[in-house]
């Protein structure tokens, strides 16, 4: 798979996620307000690629001010940086990557602020390796989370947690990836997860082309699903997790932790380390994106619904840490209680 995102000659190239699966489309970015514009409207998605993309758009800002002459004055860079860190961090609230590539890119800046070409090359440079590690700590992820799984096992997921939505392995379906490549036959079932259908477009797109069996399934078909038992453990991403374990998905997780624990099916959240937000306390001071109406009432130009509906939108809920199962990290599986496994990760301290 190409990748999502990556740096290429001076600009940030993107592949347009909202065309999945009808057209393949990458888009090329030449300044940072266009980075900004596009993790906004989901051009890319997905906690760890928005914090990869944040990183990438920070840097293009910087570069961006090449051959100013307000160079030569020591306020005009720093105030520039402060405005461009604030366009990218404006765009989506509940992502901490988000927030957390720029605090990185920030320390970064103040390395290296007394010498613009020298702090260009290193933004360029660190969110480049941001990339690369990303892919690397997802591979982690998964290695540490197949250990759940059994071959023949069926998993639940909900969203795109995968290539998708990371620099190009994925946290949940990278742990479905790793399992495969342990020897272990595993099956997946896919909820189309309304109203933008990140599911049907591209987790069921990103197996199918990867040769991973997957089923795909209306959101209202889980507990059925379950009920079967046609569901062995359920597996999702994150897109910030308390200190406390409360964990921020996609809207429509929380109403699978509850089904799960009512049919006693493990469920697993699989995120790195820059998902954790030890600064926020529980899930309740979690702030939760609201979005536009129109993706309620119109897909893709067509009508849905009359267009002057009353319309609630999150894109977002918070399931309990008490119906998680097991938080899976590139550094170790947590369980329950998590404050205390979250507050004892090594990994999360260097940071």
């Amino acid at each position: 798979m190409h990748p999502v995102i990556e740096w290429k000659d001076g600009t940030v190239v993107m592949l347009d996620q909202r065309l999945l699966p009808g057209e393949k489309k990458f888009i090329v970015h030449h300044g940072h307000l266009e980075v900004a514009a596009s993790i906004k409207d989901m051009v890319i998605r997905g906690a760890p690629a928005i914090g990869i993309a944040a990183a990438m758009g920070i840097a293009l800002g910087v570069a961006e001010l090449e051959n100013r002459p307000e160079l030569s004055d020591p306020g005009f860079l720093e105030n520039e940086f402060k405005a461009i860190a604030r366009a990218i961090t404006a765009t989506r609230p509940t992502a901490v990557n988000l927030f957390w590539a720029a605090e990185r890119m920030e320390k970064v800046f103040q390395r290296h602020k007394n010498s613009y070409p020298r702090l260009r090359q290193e933004l360029i440079a660190v969110a480049m390796a941001m990339d690369e590690e990303d892919f690397e700590i997802n591979r982690r992820i998964g290695r540490n989370g197949q250990k759940l799984l059994k071959t023949g096992n069926t998993i639940l997921t909900h969203c795109n947690a995968g290539a998708l939505a990371t620099s190009g392995y994925g946290t949940a379906l990278g742990v479905v990836r790793a399992a495969g490549e342990a020897g272990k036959k595993i099956n997946v079932i896919a909820g189309e997860t309304r109203p933008y259908l990140q599911g049907a477009r591209l987790t069921v797109w990103e197996l199918q082309e990867d040769g991973i069996p997957v089923t795909l399934i209306t959101d209202s078909m889980a507990g059925h699903v379950m009920k079967m038992g046609m569901v062995q453990a359920v597996i999702v991403g994150a897109d910030r997790i308390a200190a406390n374990g409360d964990t921020a998905n996609k809207i429509g997780t929380y109403s699978l932790a509850v089904l799960a624990r009512h049919h006693a099916i493990p469920f697993y959240v699989a995120a790195p380390l820059s998902t954790i937000d030890p600064r926020t306390a529980t899930g309740n001071d979690i702030p939760i994106e609201e979005r536009d109406a129109a993706e309620m009432t119109n897909f893709r130009g067509t009508m849905t619904a009359r267009p002057h509906t009353v319309v609630f939108n999150p894109a977002f809920d918070v399931t309990p840490a008490t119906l998680i199962t097991s938080i899976i990290t590139e550094e170790k599986l947590l369980f329950p209680d998590f404050g205390p496994a979250i507050a004892s990760l090594e990994g999360l301290r260097r940071k």
